[in-house]
């Protein structure tokens, strides 16, 4: 026998049916949260598999239609471009990043032939698909040059935003580009270009299987700590954001996603900036192969997504876009 009084309120009184606990959701999902990350390859009517990230592939030019066509139909705001360079286009200075008819320009160009302005175009700003040192920056003597590398990186986001890009996103965490490109954007009439930050880049483990995508892992010498953010720290992420945003930045990115929950939040709460997450290769490969070997269930890509929601991100860059049912 039961004895006692129970509380007046339970709890457990809203979560009893699942109408009651939609009422009552305080976080919920849509396609209109999403990024679709595309690899881009050389070649005619290649869709070439990534071993380390089940179901995401490279594509040929050619063969973007489909996939764009499919994030365009579910609602997906915005693609983001990144390309798998022919190591033979890559040398010390990532020259190929200049190219007007390099992978990522071309994507540009025919996916706006095809698309216009019916879904977005988001492009990296760095350098490390391109060097064959596989850092984001030119290498001298083992250390990253900062303001030289900034000259290129100025011109790379001119050129993409030239061929049709809409965000520029600046991902290789040199000081002061934002301020840079923000200016020369503005002095070639690209006024409406959008720039998202990714200011806040941590040096993490997690990037494996996309360096993989992109052709960069076995080329990378040493390691991104003088440039990309230290792990143990959380105040300087603040820092990083106050000078992105003072030098123009429109939206901020936290990366990686899932162990930076912390940072996601407290940059919204300091900030109230649109802050996106980016769930990144070594997250949702982790997911994946759990999916894979049954040890999870596919009810946690949602679980994963949502959590982004509840940290206090605006959007989130996910390999999962075009995958999951909502």
């Amino acid at each position: 026998m039961i004895t006692g009084k129970y509380p007046n309120l339970r709890l457990r009184r809203s979560r009893k049916y699942a109408w009651s606990r939609r009422l009552v959701q305080e976080n919920s999902l849509s396609y209109s949260d999403f990024i679709l990350p595309i690899f881009l390859i050389e070649g005619k009517n290649k869709k070439e598999s990534i071993k380390t990230m089940p179901n995401v592939f490279r594509y040929s030019i050619d063969r973007l239609y489909s996939v764009v066509n499919k994030a365009v139909k579910k609602g997906i705001p915005m693609v983001a471009l990144f390309p798998y360079t022919n190591p033979k286009y890559k040398n010390q200075n990532g020259s190929e990043a200049l190219n007007p008819n390099n992978l990522v320009c071309k994507g540009i160009k025919f996916i706006k032939k095809k698309f216009g302005n019916k879904i977005g175009i988001m492009c990296d700003v760095a350098l490390d698909p391109y060097t064959s040192h596989g850092h984001d920056g030119l290498l001298k003597n083992k250390k990253i040059l900062n303001d030289e590398t900034l000259e290129i990186l100025t011109k790379q986001a001119i050129l993409q935003a030239k061929m049709g890009c809409d965000v520029i996103a600046p991902s290789d965490m040199m000081d002061g580009r934002i301020g840079k490109i923000r200016k020369a954007l503005d002095k070639n009439n690209l006024n409406d270009v959008q720039i998202l930050s990714y200011a806040v880049k941590f040096s993490s483990s997690f990037y494996g299987p996309f360096r993989d995508a992109v052709g960069s892992k076995k080329l990378l010498k040493g390691d991104k700590e003088t440039y990309q953010m230290d792990f143990r720290n959380s105040d300087e992420s603040l820092r990083e954001v106050s000078l992105d945003i003072k030098e123009g930045a429109d939206m901020i990115m936290v990366k990686p996603g899932m162990p930076y929950l912390d940072i996601i939040k407290k940059v919204k709460d300091t900030f109230k900036i649109p802050v996106f997450a980016y769930q990144v290769s070594g997250e949702y490969s982790l997911i994946m192969n759990g999916i894979n070997k049954k040890l999870i269930d596919k009810k946690s890509i949602k679980e994963s997504l949502i959590s982004f929601k509840r940290a206090g991100a605006s959007c989130i860059v996910t390999y999962f876009a075009d995958q999951i049912d909502l």
